[in-house]
């Protein structure tokens, strides 16, 4: 009895010894550090990161675009998601009458950024921001048909 109970302990050893952690982002998308920085370190000199500390995971955050001219007022509020991958680089998704738009958010100077979005039918948006946290901004956007909106980023 006592040889099965330790021939099964040795085989879930065995088993969990090719476990290898990933760090994945919120997303579920694999998290790749920035080049020369490995997993929790810091590197040397200090951090390039404002706050002094190593790099933090994606974050996705909720976005809400409010109507600012007649033509999107036909639409109404539009919701969507942005991951900020805390790298100076986003994406995003939203609906839009009823078209899947996705694109993608650069950072262009501390805290502003812009924003382009394609969807299949041919609907196209692009946009300026300004982050005043790594999880928090405000902006507008323009959309192909005219329709123009403020966008309200993260909580």
């Amino acid at each position: 009895m006592n040889r099965l109970i330790a021939t099964a302990a040795s085989a879930g050893l065995l088993a969990l010894s090719a476990c290898v952690a990933v760090p994945v982002g919120p997303d579920g998308q694999l998290f790749v550090y920035p080049p020369g920085v490995p997993p929790g370190a810091i590197p040397p000199g200090g951090s390039t990161y404002a706050d002094n500390r190593a790099p933090q995971f994606p974050a996705t955050l909720h976005t809400r675009l409010y109507p600012a001219n007649e033509t999107a007022t036909q639409t109404g509020v539009v919701t969507g998601t942005v991951t900020n991958m805390m790298t100076g680089k986003g994406r995003f998704q939203l609906q839009y009458m009823g078209e899947t738009l996705v694109g993608e958010a650069t950072k262009v100077a501390e805290g502003r950024g812009v924003a382009s979005a394609y969807g299949a039918g041919g609907t196209h948006m692009s946009c300026e921001y300004q982050m005043n946290t790594p999880r928090q901004g405000v902006g507008t956007c323009s959309f192909s048909n005219g329709a123009q909106y403020k966008v309200h980023i993260g909580t």
